[in-house]
């Protein structure tokens, strides 16, 4: 850490009127420490504390980041990936020559002053091609930010949703950035902090598309004065311009010979040389609304000997004489409804369905699902309209609808479609996103006890997923919309499905460390199990909701859900899901410091296992039995539990379990003076660890491994190890151990 958190503190404490002494006694944080942090004496200072002082001081949220990113490491630029998440530029951009000027100057001032840059939109907002511009602008510039180039649409106008929220951003970012999931904070503050630590000093640009207020952006806004930041947004975000020196850029509508260009530019200038008056009349019912002249462009290049006279006819037929000359974006309804209705019947329910698709966007095989058709036919449909310039095609092959027009497309579909066919719709793509993610789950964990599911209706089908690689990409394409999904299915009381959605998403959250994620879902996926008559299934979700209390350190909570769990389960003489609690109670307990306890359950739910003839699930009770053992000293009875484990686990083809019980030998090894063994068991146990994904044991593994290398007298090897360990601890705020491994490796040498 820097002298940044001292300054700061200091700053922040001269400005709430405070002496020293006062902010100890209203944070609870010792005036002594809050001397020697000022002064730049101590240089430790933990984020909990950091939050105490925050509190005390009672500062912005934006300012508490700051404080929070002045004690977290920033990682070197040379580190991870460089994101390049800029969506490509308009296929045709004409004018704004002014506007391009002007936003060149903006960003050339506000990078000397540290500043923000914000496109805004007045006089009719959506579709008056903010997007545009500034993708148009950030291509034309990509070579001033060689660090790489963030996107987030943050829907602050989505007609299915509300505005993203701010952590799902957050950690979208962390993602590009190359953090790995295992090293992302838990709680959204620290992941804030991170995220402006590993942006601070680098030539970024962040182009935050479509918010919906000025709070909605402030927790993105990197630190320091390096990073360009683009806003779009149809409300003028005066509170960026007040607080953050914000630039603010008014975008109005094209005059008429850009939206002549524009026209030209896509349907091409000769075709508009032979029909002026008609090329004319287009541009004065479009109001220079550059989304509605796009579809009539789209209409036009569909049908390359219609007349543009007979077009421009057709379009005042369809309403647009009744129209405000006042309001030029009310022109986009009628276009829209003129567009609508030279669809084919089919097309016209594919464009009513698909706005009504869980999420942002959709694959094509989900897309297929909801329109009920199958694949090819889908696809022809999804490409006539893009050709309409209703639907937008991504370069990662997902579709998606701007979001006015899918507004429009909703509000048709529940006018004009039977109201069973939305239902069958919204019906046919959870069911495709719930079996896929059951096919997923299996391939990611197939020892994990799974959930029956009835067979999926006739037009669905699941995607195939040849293999563990496949099933984890498909969970990163597809995380947004089986969140969506769940939401969907939960609004419309399909209680077995939001809990069924919840249990399959259980593997990958795990090996991505989606512990917020994770709580979220199983909250959902508890209160849709109590309205069900299946005791089973409200064991389960108790049980999951406990584990995901666990993992993110609600103990009391955890430990509540999990009794409840063993409650149930005992009142129906369930034995298999008496064993499956016992074993995460131990763990509950385990975190909890107390080893005893955790060693009882343990051994209860080996006790219940050996009735129920798995030997996996032997195996996992037999390992959790090995570790409490050896954290109470009884290495003997630990190195026991934990062998047969391993035998266990390499019969059965378990690599997680193989994994746990080859650290838990390790361990037991190098604290019985096996240092030799010790590493024995740790290399490999850190490769099946590598492979799966795993972080958080990654650096446990790696923390012990140095220990034993040290006892062999290979310090290099040591301070290898020890190296990444304390990254990784720093990364997932364990700073107690991350300290702990500094002081190890300052008596080792220089780290």
């Amino acid at each position: 850490m820097t002298g940044r958190f001292s300054a700061l503190l200091r700053q922040l404490r001269r400005r709430a009127g405070m002496t020293q002494d006062q902010l100890a006694e209203r944070s609870g944080v010792g005036v002594r420490t809050i001397r020697r942090f000022e002064s730049g004496e101590r240089t430790d200072p933990r984020v909990a504390t950091v939050r105490l002082l925050a509190e005390a001081l009672d500062v912005r949220p934006a300012e508490r980041d700051e404080l929070l990113a002045a004690v977290l490491p920033a990682e070197p630029a040379t580190d991870g990936p460089v994101p390049r998440q800029l969506p490509a530029p308009p296929g045709v951009f004409v004018g704004r020559n002014r506007e391009l000027d002007a936003l060149s100057a903006a960003v050339d001032e506000a990078s000397a002053a540290g500043g923000t840059v914000v496109v805004s939109a007045i006089g009719g907002g959506g579709g008056v091609g903010k997007t545009w511009l500034a993708l148009h602008w950030a291509h034309q510039h990509l070579a001033e930010f060689p660090d790489g180039q963030l996107f987030a649409d943050l829907r602050g106008f989505s007609p299915d949703s509300g505005p993203t929220p701010v952590g799902v951003t957050v950690r979208g970012f962390l993602d590009a950035l190359g953090v790995e999931p295992g090293r992302v904070p838990v709680d959204l503050p620290a992941q804030t902090a991170l995220y402006r630590s590993l942006v601070a000093g680098k030539r970024m640009l962040i182009v935050l598309d479509n918010a919906a207020d000025a709070e909605q952006v402030v927790p993105l806004l990197p630190g320091g004065d390096s990073a360009t930041v683009l806003i779009t947004s149809r409300r003028t975000l005066t509170g960026l311009v007040a607080r953050h020196n914000a630039h603010h850029l008014p975008l109005d509508m094209l005059g008429a010979g850009e939206a002549h260009a524009l026209l030209a530019a896509q349907v091409g200038a000769d075709r508009l040389a032979a029909e002026p008056a008609a090329v004319a009349e287009l541009v004065r019912l479009c109001g220079g609304l550059p989304l509605a002249l796009g579809i009539i462009a789209g209409r036009a290049k569909i049908h390359p000997g219609t007349p543009l006279a007979e077009i421009a006819e057709e379009l005042w037929e369809a309403g647009l004489a009744a129209l405000s000359d006042e309001d030029p974006s009310a022109s986009l309804p009628a276009a829209l409804s003129w567009s609508y209705e030279r669809l084919t019947g089919e097309q016209q329910a594919a464009f009513g369905l698909l706005a009504l698709a869980p999420g942002a966007n959709i694959s094509l095989p989900a897309a297929a699902c909801l329109i009920g058709h199958p694949v090819p036919r889908a696809r022809k449909l999804l490409q006539e309209l893009e050709n309409a310039s209703l639907l937008n095609r991504h370069g990662d092959g997902r579709y998606a609808m701007h979001d006015l027009i899918r507004r429009y497309a909703a509000d048709t579909a529940h006018q004009r479609l039977p109201a069973e066919v939305p239902e069958r719709a919204l019906r046919r793509v959870v069911e495709f996103f719930l079996h896929t993610a059951h096919s997923a789950d299996r391939l990611l964990d197939p020892h994990r006890p799974p959930v029956q599911l009835d067979p999926p209706g006739p037009e669905v089908q699941p995607a195939a997923l040849p293999d563990y690689a496949a099933a984890l990409a498909w969970f990163d394409a597809e995380h947004s919309g089986l969140l969506a999904a769940q939401h969907t299915a939960a609004a419309r009381g399909w209680h077995q499905v939001v809990w069924q959605l919840a249990w399959t998403l259980g593997t990958y959250h795990d090996r991505r460390g989606r512990g917020d994620d994770r709580l979220a879902v199983w909250r959902a996926g508890l209160a849709a199990a109590r309205h069900l008559g299946d005791p089973a299934a409200r064991t389960r979700a108790h049980r999951a909701l406990g584990y995901a209390c666990t993992e993110v350190g609600r103990h009391e909570e955890a430990v509540e859900h999990l009794h409840e769990s063993l409650a149930l389960a005992a009142d129906h003489h369930d034995h298999t899901n008496q064993a499956h609690t016992h074993r995460m109670l131990a763990r509950a307990w385990g975190q909890r410091g107390d080893s005893e306890q955790a060693l009882a359950h343990a051994t209860r739910a080996l006790e219940l296992y050996r009735t129920l003839d798995n030997p996996v699930w032997e195996a996992e009770a037999l390992n959790e039995m090995g570790w409490h053992a050896a954290r109470l000293g009884k290495y003997e009875r630990a190195r026991e539990h934990c062998d047969a484990a391993l035998i266990l686990h390499r019969r059965h083809d378990n690599p997680d379990g193989e994994s746990y019980a080859l650290e838990n030998l390790g361990y037991i090894a190098h604290h019985t003076g096996r240092h030799h063994e010790a590493v024995h068991h740790y290399q490999p146990a850190l490769a099946l660890l590598r492979e799966l994904g795993y972080s958080f044991e990654l650096a446990n593994t790696l923390d012990g491994l140095g220990d034993s290398q040290v006892a062999l007298g290979r310090n290099d090897e040591a301070r290898a190890a020890w190296q990444e360990a304390r990254e990784l601890y720093r990364a997932q705020e364990r700073h107690d151990d991350a300290d702990r491994l500094q002081q190890r490796l300052d008596q080792l040498g220089t780290a």
